[in-house]
């Protein structure tokens, strides 16, 4: 609600118009494409779903005010389709692969972690060998991950705690044996890896993946795309997957459904007796 209150907080109703929530979507589409992982295009979906809370705040005030008869209705961006681009696992590999050899190595382990768990970018480089205030803590002996920081208050963004995978796990304590994660799970130079949206351009290109159409396009949460993709196709339970990524099935069901194995089998199973049951129309 901070970002609402700092351009709208005084502001009374009547003044909240069209014109100046577009011009509110323009500023927060600009702050977040300084900070985030995506596409130009999809910067408007935080914005939309703000205007939408905004929306129901004022709705909730005019019901506690005495059961107004106006409904105010946001002046929302277009919604944006679900970004449907996961990697095979040969693009997967070219990928790790050409981190690796363009000294990268930090970048290379940050795609093993989203690949094996299916993690948000903020949720790995967030995540500490040792429990840390405001940070996750990865405990390599028990192999629990626990992303949420203590401190940090439940979100829609689900963040659960979890077991790495087995293979991942060896990785993990390697690297913390060797010093190569002593504080943070994904470091560089010693120091907490907390973006590198400059490197990955050129990863990506050397890969053989660059592209210039936008569904295609492979970014960091590619990664997260591609290892919930991968769950599936594993035939792994629609609820466990939802549990272990921290995604709903409501979503997985909406996005992720070509990557469920037999979700039409029974549908194709029936096809030769489509159009038996009807009752044939007579000629007159």
């Amino acid at each position: 609600m901070n970002h609402l209150l700092d351009f709208f907080g005084e502001h009374v109703v009547g003044e909240v118009t069209g014109p100046l929530q577009e011009r509110y979507v323009t500023k927060r589409a600009s702050e977040i494409a300084d900070n985030k992982d995506m596409l130009p295009h999809e910067c408007h979906s935080a914005p939309r779903r703000e205007l939408e809370d905004l929306s129901a705040a004022i709705n909730h005030a005019f019901r506690k005010a005495g059961g107004a008869s106006v409904v105010f209705r946001p002046t929302l961006p277009d919604d944006v389709d679900p970004r449907q681009r996961w990697l095979s696992r040969s693009e997967a590999a070219a990928l790790l692969w050409s981190a690796w050899r363009s000294g990268a190595k930090h970048i290379a382990r940050f795609v093993l972690v989203a690949l094996y768990t299916g993690s948000r970018a903020g949720d790995i480089t967030n995540a500490a060998m040792m429990p840390t205030i405001g940070a996750g803590f990865v405990d390599h002996n028990s192999g629990i991950w626990k992303r949420k920081p203590e401190n940090k208050r439940e979100t829609n963004k689900r963040q659960p705690e979890v077991p790495m995978p087995p293979r991942l796990l060896a990785h993990v304590r390697r690297w913390h044996r060797l010093g190569i994660s002593k504080r943070y799970l994904i470091e560089y130079q010693g120091n907490a890896v907390k973006s590198f949206k400059t490197a990955w351009p050129g990863i990506v290109e050397e890969a053989g993946l660059a592209t210039d159409d936008p569904k295609q396009k492979v970014l960091r949460h590619s990664l997260r795309h591609t290892g919930i993709s991968w769950m599936l196709r594993a035939k792994i339970a629609i609820s466990d997957v939802s549990d272990y990524a921290g995604v709903s099935e409501v979503v997985i069901r909406r996005v992720y459904k070509h990557h469920l194995p037999g979700t039409f089998d029974h549908l194709l199973q029936a096809s030769h007796r489509f159009g038996r049951t009807a009752t044939p129309t007579k000629r007159p």
